[in-house]
């Protein structure tokens, strides 16, 4: 099949920026260049990082850029935003897709697949005959969705990450057919407990006696790191517990502490070197951080549908606590994972657990060698073979 795809307009592929969902594409793409199943081409904004990237090279995925960040970009990106008021999306990210739909109409597309942007299907119904498909990672097609069932109707695939994500798409349609669950993967070489890591403990000036709590992704309100440093202010008694913040506020973003994070670091200042803020990591890294972590807390506080970050834990062997939202319980079992309730008692049931972790090394060594196994099937490459097998139903549909 002859296939287009529409990025999210914010980072660029390959994922030279970071981005779970770019990462995601990323796999799909290399898959696809191992076994020549399609040409693809992929709409992407122009980073200078892509340039010479052996990504490139593929002769099944055509890369074309769009430039977004040149002060000529700019400029005319604020003239569409002046003139395009009634869009579904921030006006840069429609300049992207007004851009890409230039070269779109000129070609004959069977698929057309929009990366977790649904709402791209305002414009292109009625402008192209190829069948469009949603891949969606977060919950972004739902009853409250603007134009819902205008954007569900125009699908003629919906690929969703979690079931999470599934049901809520069954709003719009509890007879839904067309929406289908694709658990993500992660790479699991990169993700390897035997890994020789260039960043320790004692990069960090932190002992073999620490007892190292890690949370990894982005740093912002809905991910529950407030109420992990308030667990962590719990544990004044356990001197060892020492809590790695790896992150910032958006992928990419080194060092731009936005409110947010300044209001974390004032209180965790009370606590002193207990709690490390590393900032923005690059994700090649994040394995050599997980390596030395003993426990892996994601205590999001929202609907969080897949986040990776639960699979990179259990793919090195790391306990994990989290919480019973979102596609979350779909990562784990009860003998990888310790779930949690978001309610009033979250911080206090938070601080406990980590205390009774703490106090039982041969619980968490059960639990990461369960993670180890269950980690296994979220590999990049089922991910992308279920991917791709799902958008090949298209071809077997009945007209």
């Amino acid at each position: 099949m002859k296939i287009a795809i529409l990025t999210s307009g914010i980072l660029p592929i390959p994922a030279v920026q970071g981005g779970a969902v770019e990462n995601f594409l990323d796999f799909f793409l290399e898959y696809n260049n191992q076994h020549k199943l399609h040409q693809i081409t992929i709409y992407s904004i122009y980073h200078p990082k892509v340039n010479g990237h052996p990504a490139l090279s593929s002769d099944v995925n055509h890369y074309h850029y769009i430039d977004v960040t040149s002060i000529w970009a700019k400029i005319k990106k604020h003239i569409f935003g002046f003139y395009h008021k009634d869009i579904h999306h921030h006006y840069s990210i429609e300049y992207y897709l007004h851009q890409a739909l230039k070269h779109i109409v000129k070609c004959e597309y069977d698929i057309i697949l929009l990366q977790n942007r649904p709402g791209y299907a305002e414009v292109l119904i009625g402008k192209t005959n190829a069948k469009l498909v949603y891949s969606l990672y977060n919950d972004k097609l739902n009853y409250q969705t603007r134009k819902h069932q205008f954007i569900y109707d125009g699908a003629s695939l919906i690929i969703s990450t979690s079931n999470y994500i599934t049901n809520r798409v069954k709003t719009i349609n509890d007879y839904d057919n067309k929406c289908v669950t694709v658990y993500s993967g992660i790479d699991l070489q990169r993700f390897n407990v035997n890994i020789t890591p260039q960043i320790t403990r004692k990069t960090l000036a932190l002992s073999s006696e620490d007892f190292i709590i890690l949370f990894s992704g982005r740093v912002t309100p809905e991910k529950g790191i407030m109420e992990l440093i308030d667990a962590i202010n719990n544990l004044k008694d356990c001197k060892t517990i020492k809590l790695l913040v790896i992150g910032s506020s958006f992928f990419g973003n080194a060092n731009n502490d936005n409110e947010f994070i300044i209001q974390l670091k004032s209180k965790a200042s009370s606590l002193g070197n207990r709690i490390i803020f590393t900032g923005y990591v690059e994700y090649t890294q994040i394995p050599e951080y997980l390596k030395m972590a003993n426990v892996a807390v994601i205590p999001s506080i929202w609907d969080d549908p897949f986040p990776t970050t639960v699979l990179e834990a259990q793919a090195m062997g790391v306990p994990v606590i989290s919480t019973r939202r979102g596609g979350i319980p779909e990562e784990v079992t009860p003998e990888t994972a310790i779930l949690l309730d978001t309610d009033q008692h979250f911080v206090t049931n938070l601080a406990d657990t980590i205390r009774d972790l703490y106090h039982h090394p041969e619980k968490r060594k059960a639990m990461s060698q369960a993670a180890l196994e269950h980690a296994k099937y979220f590999n990049k490459e089922r991910y992308a073979q279920d991917f791709f097998n799902a958008l090949e139903s298209i071809e077997r549909q009945v007209i």
